[in-house]
């Protein structure tokens, strides 16, 4: 993506704006991000429209959790990565690329293929533990300020809670 691809805006923005590696659908998984050390994300339920579940994958560890927006535990994730966190990994392949997913969880495919199942069956070759889901209200909160981001009508002004960093010709 040369620079004339992208807007006045994208160049002129001290974040760096990143296109995913692949489009991907968001209605399994509407929320991934490799932030805190970790793989986590929001991921919907199969069978309840109503219920979404908090996953996440520690680097290094690899040490998973999983539960419910209401807090209550994941009944798959026993002993073993669930099928949400497999589906997470799954979409964060995608949104991000394997080889960035690989370098921030930290973990090094054994047959030297990095896709989310050859990612997926190296975490669990470590046989990694359950961890806690104290990050998962911090997870769902931002899903839940990303989806408020949706509902604003598409502006070219600034929003001011978006204004994190002080301009960059203002003097402090």
């Amino acid at each position: 993506m040369g620079v004339g691809a992208l807007s006045l805006w994208e160049q002129s923005s001290t974040a760096r704006v990143m296109a995913p590696a692949r489009p991907r659908k968001l209605a399994k998984v509407p929320f991934v991000e490799l932030a805190d050390g970790r793989l986590q994300g929001v991921v919907s339920s199969g069978s309840d429209i109503g219920r979404v579940y908090v996953s996440s994958v520690a680097a290094r560890t690899y040490a998973f959790a999983c539960s419910t927006n209401n807090n209550r535990p994941c009944g798959g994730a026993r002993g073993m990565f669930c099928k949400h966190i497999q589906a997470l990994v799954a979409e964060a392949v995608l949104q991000y690329g394997a080889e960035r997913v690989a370098r921030g969880l930290a973990v090094e495919p054994s047959d030297g293929e990095s896709d989310a199942q050859s990612l997926t069956a190296a975490m669990t070759a470590t046989r990694p533990v359950k961890d806690d889901s104290s990050a998962a209200a911090q997870v769902f909160s931002r899903f839940l300020r990303h989806l408020a981001y949706l509902e604003l009508a598409p502006v070219t002004s600034p929003l001011p809670e978006m204004q994190w960093f002080p301009p960059t010709r203002a003097v402090a």
